[in-house]
């Protein structure tokens, strides 16, 4: 199973925009939908089967507003270092890798949430 995070960035002239990203393969776009109808344009048929997107931007009890805060300097980070042809240092990334990797589990339990609710 391919997995797709779209994450709310800036662009050049600081208008918000959304960055779809899965694997190696990434596009954007001015909303969230259109950011991932881009990036699945990319993916082959064996990639992209199934997908539930839970689209919270707000802290909540399972990814918190310093958690959020962190990601994003990273982010930010990171695209600056990609620019320029360079690399985070060893250590930044691998707390972004750590932080991606919570806010995965934390939509993977709002999505058991979600389908609690939905079942009651």
């Amino acid at each position: 199973m391919t997995t797709v995070a779209i994450l709310p960035i800036s662009d050049a002239s600081g208008k918000k925009i959304y960055r779809a990203i899965a694997g190696d393969k990434q596009s954007t776009g001015r909303t969230a939908g259109e950011a991932l109808d881009a990036l699945t344009a990319q993916l082959e048929d064996e990639e992209f089967s199934t997908l539930l997107v839970l689209q919270s931007f707000r802290p909540d009890w399972f990814f918190s507003a310093q958690q959020q805060q962190r990601l994003a300097e990273l982010m930010s980070l990171w695209r600056t270092a990609r620019d320029r042809g360079q690399e985070l240092t060893p250590m930044e990334q691998a707390e972004l890798n750590s932080l991606v990797e919570a806010e995965l589990k934390a939509a993977t339990a709002r999505s058991a949430v979600l389908l609690q609710q939905i079942g009651q």
